[in-house]
């Protein structure tokens, strides 16, 4: 069977196409994924799995959606847990160094071992915009977070139990309400959509197959 890989799920040996997801490879091997599966593009975090290759030593972190089978391949996937995730109303709250201090205390027992980042399947820098937050630096932390699905791995790999996504949401919040410039254009955007202007648009997209909306998204006029 040219082509083929072995790898392991859950601890039992599938031959699968070499070209396939892990996700897809899971449902080749016949698992009905009924959560974890999510967006299945690589932006929601659903599907955050651990894996390591038969002889390497390193343990990895990635998405199965977007990584592909490799022979030898040991996986599974990252059972959810709950982050620590704060209440607070954004009304009620101001973007100081003490607000972090409040909700979220645990960030200041940062070790520096940076398995967080190690983790990141987006690669990100998330010891650093920890580090920002940390220094009430909201609008770099809102920056350097950009781009987290929220998938909470580098969470499960951090000894001090820091709820890395839900600190980056924060500053991201604060950052957006507080300190970033308004945008009118944005504004005025959401009143038309609100009145109703675009409703018979949107109802016309709606009738229409995915690939001419997908050609009308790659061939759209951006405005400036």
């Amino acid at each position: 069977m040219e082509g083929m890989v072995s790898v392991f799920l859950f601890g039992k040996k599938y031959e699968v196409p070499g070209d396939l997801t892990i996700m897809n490879a899971m449902e080749y091997a016949g698992y009905q994924l009924v959560r974890g599966c999510g967006c299945r593009n690589g932006f929601c975090g659903a599907c955050a799995t651990i894996y390591r290759i038969a002889g390497d030593r390193e343990l990895k972190m990635c998405l199965a959606c977007q990584t592909k089978v490799e022979n030898n391949m040991y996986v599974a996937t990252l059972p959810f847990f709950p982050l620590v995730k704060a209440v607070y109303d954004m009304e009620k709250i101001a973007p100081t160094e003490q607000i972090m201090m409040q909700l979220y205390p645990e960030i200041y027992s940062c070790i520096g071992c940076n398995a967080c980042t190690k983790a990141c399947p987006q690669g990100l820098h998330v010891m650093q915009y920890i580090a920002y937050a940390q220094r009430g630096e909201y609008e770099k932390c809102a920056e350097e977070s950009f781009d987290c699905v929220m998938c909470g791995i580098c969470s499960s790999r951090c000894p001090a139990g820091i709820s890395h996504p839900q600190v980056a949401l924060l500053a991201r919040r604060l950052n957006g309400k507080y300190i970033a410039p308004e945008c009118k254009h944005l504004a005025d955007r959401v009143a038309e959509i609100q009145n109703g202007a675009f409703q018979d648009l949107i109802e016309d997209l709606m009738q229409k197959p995915l690939d001419e909306i997908k050609e009308l998204y790659n061939t759209r006029e951006i405005e400036q």
